[in-house]
């Protein structure tokens, strides 16, 4: 993968895949099997999409689908396209972009106001995303045949079958949430941004 303009990017990646062995024999387990679910659908299929839930779509889904993305052209599987959404949209909340941000991705904003939509650069096939909260049945996601993976207690709960999906995983991170407004807030989203680039790199080494 070409990283000519991310090198900072890079080096962050490259520091998180020396990181593996920190992850719980437990959490590999799981993601093991989202990543044999995956690695079915790119036998099969021209493409697999998979949607990240949480809650509100504001910072886990987002950073899973980010990481997800970059950590699939990392490793060139290129069938794979990430999405994300919530039981209910509110807003991209600029804590987690500015984590995105100081990881290396390049984060601009292309339509302003209380929602508003980013573009997200990054390196491999991929390259860009238009990120914005959203619901998980709101375009552009998929409506169908797609995995669906929830990143969030309240999520997995409200939604035991998840409409259109072809498979469901469980992949909880705790709300970084509870960091806003204290002196921990920032390392608070470094921290799980650092743990969601870590497993997705590991998910995908594993395709």
């Amino acid at each position: 993968m070409e990283w000519k303009g991310f090198e900072a990017l890079k080096a962050y990646v490259e520091e998180r895949l020396e990181e593996f062995h920190h992850i719980p024999q437990t959490r590999k387990s799981v993601l093991d099997d989202l990543a044999c679910d995956i690695r079915t659908g790119v036998e099969r299929d021209a493409s697999v999409p998979v949607i990240f839930i949480c809650t509100h779509n504001s910072r886990r889904s987002h950073m899973g689908q980010l990481w997800a993305q970059l950590a699939a052209g990392h490793f060139g599987v290129n069938r794979i396209l990430c999405y994300s959404g919530g039981t209910e949209a509110t807003a991209f909340n600029p804590l987690a972009v500015r984590a995105m941000e100081e990881a290396g991705f390049r984060i601009s904003i292309q339509e302003p106001g209380p929602n508003p939509v980013y573009r997200v650069q990054f390196p491999g096939a991929a390259g860009e995303i238009r990120a914005f909260s959203k619901k998980f049945t709101d375009p552009p996601n998929p409506t169908e045949r797609f995995i669906a993976v929830l990143t969030c207690s309240d999520a997995d709960e409200a939604c035991p079958v998840v409409p259109g999906a072809a498979s469901r995983h469980t992949i909880r991170y705790d709300d970084p949430r509870v960091f806003d407004g204290t002196p921990d807030e920032k390392e608070g989203y470094t921290r799980r941004s650092r743990q969601i680039s870590r497993e997705m790199l590991f998910l995908f080494s594993r395709i």
